[in-house]
């Protein structure tokens, strides 16, 4: 910029001559020193011409010289005719100046190419003004260009019939007035094709490689909003099946269709369209409008061969080798609450009026278009109103006439409306007066506009800016200043996105996640923590690496006194025989499991140890002969021949481990060769190669020989990671570990206990950024972090001591969308992140756990269980090499043996422990005896909640309902026994006439009925269709979290419950807001026995068993204590088949029902 003419540096004014723009080079002292603008200027821009296109790598800024003028911020917009711009997106913002003599350079992660800058103060120095002074780093770029209207095509055609290539690179910019066109397209006549596509403004790639029956073409898509006018870079690269496709700074990894390597095009290649609209294969609609520049396909520059007229391109139509301007000038609605355009207007001559514009918008809603009408006070609006367009007739007397017309028009793409009045009518039939007195574009819409025109006259924008037409306030010109915020998708866990102008929101249905951003699994980790919160065996879904990318998986848990097992069965458990198989055509089986490689992998590195038994009964049939005849691969495919043991061995079999062989020459019974049926059956349990992923059985084609094998489930038991701890006793000591990979989304999870007031738990820093999780006082824990926006703290205060020397859980969470902190079962803490603010948390340094690098404020005390992201840290090892740190932590409630029972807390005493069973359902020393009571048919027990409850957790700010997280939230279980249906079984209910209400129907089958809204019906669902009024023991739980009730049912609202009233088990007086259904079990009440009942950290029956005399219980009719739960237990699973201590259920043995419902629900 310093060596640019004067005629290169404009401004939107400037406070006098000596502050012109000229004088706003780098370094300059001359005059003012620099550029400032009017103070009276409310949209000061200043604007550098490069004189031609450039490739500008970094800009760089200071303040007016030796003044108390600079700019601290600033946005940075680019053009390539001065007259449509756009910004340029730097995630991290534009960071201006601290003074007036420091420079400070920007360096952009993403070059741009342009002709125009233009620099947009968005801060300054409260105690000066704006100045400005820049410079521009970058280099010259050669641009070959092509021009298509849209008729248009260029082809390049090869020396041979067909070209095949097993490797593919093309690359080009273009920039399109349209939203959809052809840019590239090729077939085969074997099938294969390559096709590159605008469509809905995104860009399109159909490739197949040999695929001839292909019954659907389906895309793979990249890019949004890539119709503006501006210049998009394109870049394919293609090995094989395996294609990287990049538009911009976003790449897609995919394979291709077809089964080929190779991509056979016949005849010719073209650009910008297909010319033949009778093309066999072709199957899209319209010719690429607008310029293409630097197309490369495989080297070769195909504008340069075009320009230059050779014989290897053929032009179709109206092809020209420079880009026309555009024509369309937008302007952008900034704010829904100050933005409008106000411009005059009037009836034209032969008695018609006519408005017509294009608009694009994410916005559901917006006021578009307001006409006063003569006579006053009729007035005529146009609006978007739940994605549709809606017109409303406001006449005399309030009377209103509307009508509703189009589609989905908040799809981010041009929509053109037009309103017509003629002959006292106007389009979408409402009737109007002819005169006008102004037209009005509200404030409520929020988005871009162009082609406006009143009358069929164009309005000049370039007039309203420069105050010559109407009145604006808010409005950005010459640009459409829109974000994709769903590209790229920060949702996680595969969720959709969605969003308006200044929100997005992710949809989690379907994923196993819940959460702002899907980050947090729906599931528990393993089968222990299962365990932990009071669940029994059955059927749950496991999620071994918490918010990690692999996903939840089903597994069995097998909850024994001892241990708790977790089973995953294969495709076949059931026993195999094996005839007359050879070493040259063996027996192979493979095993699948319902769990992905990666799965098992992470389940079995969690477990402390895992088993799978195998089975091989043979006849004269060795299992090795000299070298292995039979053998099995490992979980990564590697060959094993030995069939028993914790040690992978050679060619061995268990009872040579247990040296108990029949022939004591052999390693294996089967290996004596005898003609009787013998056994070798064995556990594998060296973890690192399990589970068994194939077997392979060779050599039985002899005469009388015979194989029988069986191979087990995977079955492992203990989960490593929740006792895994370090003790700290010196305030300087640490452990560190590599920098946090946490830049868009981490959680921190552990327990701590401690004597100390205080310390830091963990910390990780970066150059400015940095996170960190501390004990900031006795009784609060703090969650504080900076990703560039200044410093967000969270804080969690508890009324009662956390230093007493008791396990307390914590858990931090920080995505793009909001920070959390959550200490034991205290209320939730929610801090959400600043609208268009920094976004990744950049750390460098390592994560010190237990202290900072500073060796100041250290823990003393014990961590365990720490975990970031699903990842587990293994504080124990690390400890065993660190001063000051031992593995371990000393106590009673340290270790793993599940001293206490469904949610009881272990606590410490100087001469053992105690289980605090307040939080529980159940009862006794350990938390593990059923509360259970008898009821008839009149009785009832009512839980009156000391104040009015609400599930809601605080927040420290608001956002718009429609797109903040619900944290409504209920978690119910419960134990029943009874032969009466119908029956009520409990019922929650509120203030505002909502309630949640289990019963049984008349047929017997499960009915869980939620009213969250009083204007509509209540969701219900039958989770269990069979009768479970059968006299036997049924366990249910029931789980919301917002939007889901978890598996496989959607409630129409995500409402919370507000304001809860009661909770009332069996008989229910009080029914007004009840449905007749509902009403029908409640008039009969409940007979029966119901146990461990739990609603969220109440437990009602315990309550009104141990506190008769409290004013918060309400007992109707005749109550019996009863050990009815567990005798039903008992009875159970003696009348159905008990399960093996270590495996999983016997078949045909259902036991007692495990009902873990896991609903998805849409937005109300």
């Amino acid at each position: 910029a310093s060596a640019l003419p004067h005629s290169s540096f404009q401004s939107s004014s400037q406070s006098s001559a000596s502050h012109s723009a000229f004088y706003a080079k780098l370094s300059r002292r001359d005059e003012a020193g620099g550029w400032s603008p009017m103070v009276t200027d409310q949209d000061p821009w200043l604007q550098v011409d490069l004189r031609e296109q450039m490739e500008v790598t970094s800009v760089a800024t200071q303040g007016r010289y030796d003044s108390s003028d600079w700019v601290s911020s600033y946005l940075l917009l680019y053009s390539d005719t001065g007259h449509i711009w756009k910004q340029y997106r730097h995630e991290d913002g534009f960071d201006g100046n601290v003074n007036s003599e420091t420079v400070v350079q920007n360096k952009l992660p993403h070059p741009l190419k342009a002709r125009f800058l233009r620099f947009v103060p968005l801060d300054w120095n409260p105690s000066g003004w704006m100045g400005l002074r820049v410079e521009v780093f970058g280099c010259s770029y050669k641009s070959y260009v092509a021009d298509f209207d849209g008729r248009s095509s260029l082809l390049y055609r090869f020396n041979q019939k067909s070209m095949s290539t097993v490797k593919d690179v093309i690359s080009l910019r273009f920039k399109s007035h349209q939203a959809e066109g052809v840019l590239l397209h090729g077939e085969g006549q074997r099938g294969d094709y390559i096709t590159l596509e605008l469509h809905h403004g995104r860009l399109d790639l159909y490739l197949n490689l040999g695929e001839l029956f292909s019954s659907r073409r389906v895309p793979v898509t990249v890019g949004s909003l890539l119709d503006d006018q501006h210049w998009h870079s394109a870049h394919i690269e293609r090995f094989n099946r395996q294609v990287n496709l990049t538009v911009d700074s976003h790449t897609q990894h995919f394979q291709t269709s077809g089964e080929g390597q190779s991509l056979e095009v016949d005849y010719e290649l073209s650009f910008g369209g297909i010319p033949l609209p009778g093309k066999p294969g072709t199957f899209l609609r319209k010719n690429f409008h607008g310029c293409i520049e630097n197309l490369y396909y495989n080297g070769i520059n195909i504008i340069d061969l075009a320009k230059r007229r050779k014989p290897q391109i053929h032009s179709v139509g109206n092809v020209t080798f420079s880009c026309s301007p555009p024509q369309l000038v937008a302007c952008t609605f900034l704010s829904s609450s100050s933005s409008f355009l106000s411009l005059p207007s009037a009836a034209s001559p032969t008695g018609e009026f006519t408005v017509r514009f294009q608009f694009r918008t994410w916005n559901p809603d917006g006021l578009l278009l307001s006409v006063q009408l003569n006579p006053s006070p009729q007035k005529l609006e146009l609006q978007i109103s739940n994605c549709w367009l809606h017109l409303t007739l406001h006449s005399l007397g309030r009377q209103r006439s509307d009508v509703s017309a189009g589609r989905r028009v908040n799809d981010g793409l041009w929509h053109t409306v037009s309103l017509t009045s003629r002959s006292l009518q106007i389009t979408l039939s409402l009737f109007l007066p002819l005169k006008t007195k102004r037209c009005f574009l509200s404030p409520a819409f929020q988005g871009c506009m162009q082609l406006i025109s009143i009358n069929d006259h164009l309005v000049n924008l370039s007039h309203v800016q420069q105050g010559l037409l109407g009145n604006y306030n808010e409005l950005q010109f010459d640009t459409c200043n829109m974000k994709d915020r769903c590209l790229p998708n920060l949702c996680e866990h595969g969720a959709r996105c969605s969003q308006t102008w200044s929100f997005f929101s992710c949809d989690c249905s379907g994923t196993g996640y819940s959460g702002a951003t899907c980050h947090n699994s729906i599931y528990e980790s393993s089968c222990e923590t299962y365990k932990l919160s009071g669940s029994s065996s059955g059927f749950y879904f496991i999620d071994p690496d918490g918010s990690g990318p692999l996903g939840p998986t089903q597994v069995y848990c097998n909850m024994t006194e001892k241990k708790v097992w977790t089973v995953l069965p294969h495709n076949n458990t059931t026993p195999v025989k094996v005839q007359n198989s050879s070493p040259q055509k063996p027996h192979i089986m493979k095993f699948s499991y319902n769990a992905s490689a990666d799965q098992l992998r992470a389940i079995v590195s969690r477990s402390e140890q895992c088993q799978q038994e195998v089975v091989y009964n043979c006849r004269k049939r060795p299992l090795t002969y000299g070298s292995p005849l039979s053998w099995w691969l490992d979980r990564d495919g590697d060959k094993r021949s030995y069939w028993g043991g914790f040690l992978p061995g050679v060619q061995q079999c268990s009872c040579s481990l247990e040296e108990n062989c029949m022939d004591m020459n052999y390693f294996c019974n089967c290996d004596a060769d005898i003609d009787t049926w013998t056994n070798d059956t064995g556990i594998l349990s060296y973890k690192d190669h399990l589970p068994v992923s194939q077997i392979v059985i060779g050599d039985t084609n002899r005469t009388g020989s015979q194989a029988v094998y069986h191979v087990g489930s995977l079955r492992c038991y203990g989960d490593k990671s929740i006792w895994n701890a370090a003790s700290f006793y010196q305030e300087s000591s640490y452990l560190y570990f590599p920098t946090l990979q946490a830049e868009l989304a981490s959680d921190i999870s552990f327990y701590f206990k401690t004597s100390s007031p205080s310390g830091v738990f963990l910390e990780n820093q970066g150059l400015k950024d940095f996170i960190r999780v501390e004990l900031s006082s006795p009784t609060a824990v703090t969650f504080s972090f900076d990703v560039g926006n200044g410093p967000a703290v969270l804080s969690v205060k508890s009324h009662l001591p956390l230093n007493d020397r008791q396990w307390h859980y914590v858990r931090a969470e920080r995505n793009v969308k909001e920070a959390s902190l959550q200490v034991d079962q205290l209320p939730l803490r929610l801090l959400e992140a600043p609208a268009d603010g920094h976004l990744r948390l950049r750390l460098s340094s390592q994560l010190f756990v237990g202290g900072t690098a500073s060796q100041q404020r250290g823990f003393l005390g014990c961590i365990r269980s720490l975990m970031v992201n699903g990842l587990t840290f293994d504080l124990e090892e690390r400890a065993k090499l660190t001063p000051g740190v031992s593995s371990g932590c000393p106590g009673y409630c340290s270790g793993s043996s599940n001293l206490c029972h469904n949610r009881g807390r272990c606590i410490e005493k100087s001469n053992g422990y105690i289980c605090d069973c307040s939080q529980s359902a159940y009862g006794g020393a350990t938390c593990n005896q059923e509360v259970s009571v008898s009821f008839d048919r009149e009785s009832s027990v009512t839980y009156t909640f000391q104040e009015p409850f609400s599930v809601m957790q605080n927040r420290t700010s608001q956002a718009t309902s429609a797109f903040t997280e619900s944290r409504a939230r209920e978690d119910v279980a419960f134990s029943f026994v009874t032969s009466q249906r119908p029956a009520m079984l409990l019922t929650v209910s509120t203030f505002s006439q909502q309630y949640i209400t289990t019963i049984l129907a008349r047929n017997g089958s499960l009915q869980i009925w939620y009213h969250l809204q009083t204007d509509r019906s209540p969701d219900v669902f039958s989770p269990v269709p069979r009768n479970l009024a059968d006299g036997r023991l049924h366990r249910i739980r029931i789980h919301r979290v917002g939007r889901n009730l978890y598996v496989q049912y959607t409630l129409s609202s995500d409402a919370e419950l507000i304001l809860i009233r009661s909770l009332t088990l069996g008989k229910v007086i009080r029914m007004e807001s009840f449905d007749e259904e509902v009403v029908k079990a409640a008039s009969k009440g409940f007979v029966g026995c119901l146990s461990s009942v739990q609603f969220n950290h109440v437990a009602p029956l315990k309550a009104a068993l141990t506190n008769r005399g409290s004013s918060l219980i309400t007992i109707r009719g005749p109550l019996v204590q009863s050990n009815c739960g567990a005798l039903a237990e008992s009875t159970s699973h003696i009348l159905q088949g008990k399960t093996s201590d270590e495996g999983e259920p016997r078949k045909g043995s259902l036991g007692h029902d495990v009902i873990t419902e896991v609903f998805k629900t849409n937005p109300s």
